[in-house]
């Protein structure tokens, strides 16, 4: 019996939906990723020069591919033993997900069976929709 996975993904978290042999087994997996640009004194405008604001800018967007990055590979070993994958997802962490399995050596792209857009939903809504696309 194969081991199917499905994988509902945003920036914030991905709800990781195993069917294996009769049984489900869901996961969630929280992102630490930060989604605003904090800075110091942001109430004080005439600190922020042009060099000093695209400095902090480029900090940000550094930390936030790290921080992408890692949340992706956590992923990826939640679902190695995976025979078969769908990803579903309302944002572009889906597409990044995929392009990540597409470049990672260690991960046999072949098991990706289809990525597609997808709305906010519940974990049931979530669980019913990975049971269809693989019934």
């Amino acid at each position: 019996m194969k081991r199917q996975t499905g994988i509902w993904i945003d920036s914030s978290k991905a709800i990781i939906v195993t069917l294996d042999g009769g049984k489900e087994r869901i996961s969630e997996i929280e992102s630490d990723l930060e989604n605003k640009m904090y800075h110091e004194k942001e109430g004080n405008k005439g600190t922020f020069s042009g060099s000093h604001h695209s400095n902090n800018e480029n900090k940000f967007e550094e930390r936030r591919k790290n921080e992408t990055n890692h949340f992706l590979k956590n992923i990826l070993s939640h679902i190695k033993l995976a025979d078969e994958l769908y990803i579903f997802g309302p944002a572009e962490a889906k597409i990044k997900l995929e392009q990540k399995i597409n470049t990672d050596k260690s991960f046999d792209s072949s098991k990706l069976k289809m990525v597609e857009s997808a709305e906010s939903m519940t974990t049931n809504q979530i669980v019913a929709k990975v049971k269809k696309f693989y019934h």
